[in-house]
Parts: structure tokens; sequence; C-alpha cells
């Protein structure tokens, strides 16, 4: 199915192309700058999400961790295994449903995230450098809707 904004011309493919292009190196580039960043902290990319939305949600079943990130369950899984060996979470038995499991993080977990609120500072402020200070506040109003122009058109 085909979808075109009727308020707009259709995008022509040279500027397809460009757009698409521009979204993958940056999400490439992002991702492995981000992977270079978190090494040092022993994390890998995505742990430091679910550390962040652990720190900014507090406890939560391992389901709705893994809504919350926008990720499969079986990632969610692997990555608060990881997380509870390395000490920085913990997990338990939800109270009403013991076969959920009630994740939360530990005093480790909490200044880990500390630490990585400071390198997420870091990474967008070398990502937006150069952009005007107008343009850096309309950045996340933009991409938020890209991202869901791209999930509407999914279901």
């Amino acid at each position: 199915m085909r979808v075109t904004n009727l308020s707009r011309r259709p995008v022509d493919f040279e500027q397809a192309d460009a757009i698409n292009q521009a979204i993958r190196l940056l999400s490439l580039r992002h991702r492995a700058r981000a992977a270079a960043l978190l090494a040092p902290l022993g994390l890998h990319t995505g742990q430091e999400a679910l550390l962040l939305e652990l720190d900014r949600s507090g406890p939560m079943i391992q389901a709705q961790l893994s809504g919350a990130l926008g990720c499969e369950p079986p990632s969610v899984t692997l990555m608060t295994r990881k997380l509870e060996a390395s000490g920085h979470i913990r997990r338990s038995p939800a109270p009403t449903d013991k076969r959920a499991s009630v994740v939360e993080l530990t005093d480790s977990g909490r200044a880990l995230a500390k630490e990585v609120k400071q390198l997420w500072r870091e990474l967008a402020e070398e990502t937006v450098a150069g952009l005007p200070q107008r343009t850096v506040a309309e950045l996340p109003g933009l991409l938020t809707t890209l991202t869901g122009n791209v999930d509407n058109r999914r279901r």
C-alpha cells in the first residue's frame, strides 16, 4: 500500500534516496558511536536504554519494560540477565504473578545510569554540533514524527 500526503508533491527518487541514505547512515554511525562510549562502562547498546528506563520509571515487570523499550521480550530477558549478573539490576517474582519478574535498579545500577546520562548528553552534543539552537529544539519532535510515520505504516 502506497501512502502519500496530498498536501505536498510526492518525493522523487533522488530526494527519497537522499533521505533514506541519510537516516540509514545516521542510525549506523550513531549506534557505533554509542557503542564506543558505552564499552568502557561494560555496556552494550540497548542496555543503556534499559537502565535509563528503570531510572526514569522505577521498577517494572519485564513485559512492561519490553513495551517501554520497543523491543522483543527475549531481548529484554537477555539484557536483564547480563545486567543482573553484573549487579546493576535485581529481578524478583512479581507479587501478583509468580511467572513474571519485576526488574529494578540496584545502587550500582543507579550510579551507572548517572554515568550513562552524562555520556548521552555528550553524544547528543556531538550529534547536533553545528546546528542552530532552534533546529536542535525542534529535532526531538521531528524524529518522533518520523518514527511514528514508519510505525504507522507497519500496522
